[in-house]
């Protein structure tokens, strides 16, 4: 079992708008998630009344839609970037 991987440290692509967030792939989804959360909280997009709403900016919402969403489904909205 040493020496395998799973999902989270397997390095994956990244596409070009996720890449304008959180910058030049691969990456591990791990850390994709970190830097997607770093983003979130250097730009205070989490809503100020709700801390698992997200409120994504222009940059943000290429990757997870125009709309509030909230953390749970961020990281599936996230995933349909990486390949």
């Amino acid at each position: 079992m040493a020496g395998k991987t799973n999902a989270l440290q397997k390095p994956v692509q990244l596409s070009g708008d996720l890449e304008a967030v959180i910058g030049k792939g691969p990456m591990t989804r791990a850390q994709v998630t970190s830097k997607v959360w770093e983003y979130i909280k250097a730009h205070s997009l989490q809503d100020a009344n709700d801390k698992r709403q997200i409120n994504p900016d222009g940059k943000l919402s290429a990757v997870i839609g125009k709309d509030q969403i909230s953390m749970f489904k961020m990281t599936a909205a996230v995933s349909k970037h990486l390949t």
